[in-house]
């Protein structure tokens, strides 16, 4: 069984393996590099980063909709989730904004809470570095550093992990952004990518659905 999310991640990355078998078409399985290329390598590179946040948001939203579906109350939900909210109430400058969440309307409020999250997310152009994907989390589930569970291998620890994806991540900026890299991106930069957002994928959706069936006592799936 997976996410929603996941089987969407794993329809979405067929673009980028589609995309290496045109690399490999025209440009055959030898050693060495390939003239002409490159523009395969870039939209590989910025289709995998767009992949990865589509899919951290996708998660976000599935298992927030898993909680306010299953908990029974506002009691069982994350204490950071619920002192964000706590904090966004008291702030407000409309004085019954409290009562919004009385009897079941916490339900609404926290499902209204992560569509503004991702809006705000969209406004300031953020990019899907640890980070901020640790703060998606955070905000939106209550789920601590979700980046801490990318432990992919024994020389691939969470660390290591992050610094890979960030570097990545700066990486399609560089191409999105001035239409180029310093330097040349690789089939094989492509083929390490893919292969490490799908194993961040796999952690991210192990941690997410622990967490969620730590709140309600039901798996994600």
């Amino acid at each position: 069984m997976a996410s929603k999310a996941r089987k969407a991640l794993d329809e979405n990355v067929k673009d980028v393996e589609r995309l290496l078998d045109l690399h490999e078409q025209e440009g055959g399985t030898k050693r060495g590099r390939r003239y002409g290329l490159e523009v395969l390598n870039k939209s590989a590179i910025v289709l995998i980063t767009a992949y990865w946040e589509s899919y951290c948001e996708d998660i976000a939203s599935e298992a927030l909709a898993h909680m306010l579906e299953h908990a029974k109350s506002a009691v069982p939900l994350p204490k950071e989730l619920k002192k964000q909210v706590a904090g966004e109430l008291k702030g407000d400058k409309n004085e019954l904004a409290v009562w919004t969440i009385a009897d079941d309307g916490w339900r609404a409020h926290i499902q209204s809470r992560l569509m503004s999250l991702q809006e705000r997310r969209n406004r300031k152009l953020n990019t899907p570095k640890s980070a901020n994907i640790d703060d998606l989390f955070k905000r939106s589930l209550g789920l601590e550093k979700i980046s801490d569970s990318w432990k992919l291998a024994r020389n691939m620890p969470s660390r290591k992990c992050t610094e890979k994806l960030d570097g990545f991540v700066e990486l399609r900026g560089a191409i999105a952004h001035r239409g180029s890299a310093q330097e040349s991106v690789t089939k094989q930069q492509v083929v390490d990518y893919l292969e490490l957002i799908r194993g961040l994928a796999a952690k991210s959706g192990g941690a997410v659905n622990a967490h969620v069936k730590g709140v309600t006592g039901k798996p994600l799936w």
